[in-house]
């Protein structure tokens, strides 16, 4: 697979500095950004899909977006933490496109970069290690669209310390483009290349080259869901993101994004979200 910077957007919503004394027991969290750890004392345990990891100090820890796991801490444990975000291009997500180690050794300029980071951006500390006050729609975009609105010369310096730290996984990482079938791929990159138009399973199937009844099942048994209910959470991501980001009229969001029918984008913005467009700006604003 032939990949280019350009493609890698990251960015960080979260970081700082966690002390514990064996209150970090979080079960069964699932979160849409990768977890980087730098473990500066004590020690603890994830529980991941791969079996029971134990983190150690001078080390560095990966869990990629979407990876369910449980966090084990019966004493005294310390470590930087990082919430890193990719922003999907074009349907892609260069980090899901490799198998990362858990763990590599940490460096002493590994330490250097994730404390300048944490002092340059103290207001990215969690007040509390509890996912449920984190981990939801409204603060992840929140913490991403103050990461965007952040002076230019704060992102240069906040991407290259991401990449550097990113670099010492990918170096051991293992591309998966063996194991994935690439019509689904290119499908997927062809819903988000064209999320703001309605589209239909018939078109879908034909990039696919497969007859309806296959496309359904082989994208079903891939992304766990249907071809609809796929395209309506990513249509509803991009309205989430431009109410917060712009003041573009709610029918106008809705219309940008192929809904001829604004009642039905209001019921399922409700159904996704749990509020209506309008209850979800106006709360977003009020962060």
């Amino acid at each position: 697979m032939s990949l280019s910077i350009d493609q890698l957007h990251p960015y960080v919503l979260n970081a700082g500095l966690a002390v514990h004394d064996a209150d970090w027991n979080w079960k069964d969290v699932v979160s849409p950004f990768s977890r980087l750890y730098y473990v500066v004392e004590g020690t603890a345990q994830i529980k991941l899909p791969s079996g029971i990891h134990t983190l150690k100090p001078n080390h560095m820890y990966f869990i990629p977006a979407f990876t369910r796991h449980s966090n084990i801490c019966d004493s005294h444990f310390c470590h930087y933490y990082m919430h890193i975000y990719e922003e999907n291009q074009e349907g892609k997500s260069i980090l899901d496109e490799w198998d990362f180690p858990i763990e590599v050794p940490g460096s002493e300029l590994d330490l250097v970069l994730i404390k300048r980071f944490c002092r340059i951006y103290p207001h990215m500390n969690l007040q509390e290690s509890d996912p449920t006050t984190y981990d939801n729609d409204v603060t992840l975009i929140h913490s991403l669209l103050l990461s965007k609105q952040r002076a230019f010369y704060d992102k240069v310096e906040a991407r290259g310390i991401v990449y550097q730290l990113l670099a010492r996984f990918m170096r051991l990482a293992r591309e998966k483009s063996l194991d994935r079938d690439e019509r689904l791929v290119k499908v997927l990159s062809y819903i988000h290349k064209h999320i703001n138009r309605n589209l239909t399973i018939t078109e879908l199937a034909e990039q696919a080259c497969l007859s309806k009844d296959h496309f359904i099942r082989l994208f079903r048994n891939e992304v766990k869901a249907t071809p609809l209910q796929y395209i309506n959470r990513k249509k509803i991501e991009h309205a989430q993101l431009t109410l917060v980001t712009s003041d573009t009229q709610v029918k106008d969001v809705a219309l940008n994004l192929g809904f001829e029918d604004y009642s039905y984008f209001n019921r399922l913005f409700k159904k996704l979200v749990g509020t209506t467009p309008q209850e979800y700006r106006h709360s977003n604003h009020k962060i």
